[in-house]
């Protein structure tokens, strides 16, 4: 991932902009005007606390299998599955056995995700 502004057109993962870190969880970000892209990575029991944005949260997982909690109740999402979260809903996510990785999409682009210039 890149610490370059964030892209447009085509790209691949390389060219993404490093977002946050959890322990055992990377980030990278693409945004336009509307949306925002994160490509989020776990590793084996990778975590992000539970927490809540105004943004609009929806994805669909890509490789392996991890556990999502939304309003206390967990689910594991495996490939191909998709979940939405509204805004201001609390939820949570952790690694499982594996490495997995999951698209996530936020609306209007999360601002405290943009690396500060």
């Amino acid at each position: 991932m890149t610490d370059n502004p964030a892209p447009t057109g085509c790209f691949t993962e390389d060219d993404l902009v490093a977002g946050p870190t959890f322990k055992g969880v990377t980030t990278g970000l693409a945004w336009g005007d509307n949306l925002m892209f994160s490509l989020v990575t776990f590793e084996p029991d990778g975590f992000v606390p539970e927490h809540h944005h105004p943004h609009e949260q929806a994805g669909i997982c890509l490789e392996g299998e991890f556990e999502l909690v939304v309003e206390g109740r967990p689910r594991i999402i495996k490939p191909g599955q998709m979940y939405l979260i509204p805004g201001n809903t609390p939820h949570a996510a952790r690694g499982l056995a594996a490495p997995a990785k999951t698209l996530d999409v936020f609306s209007p682009p999360r601002e405290d995700y943009k690396p500060s210039s």
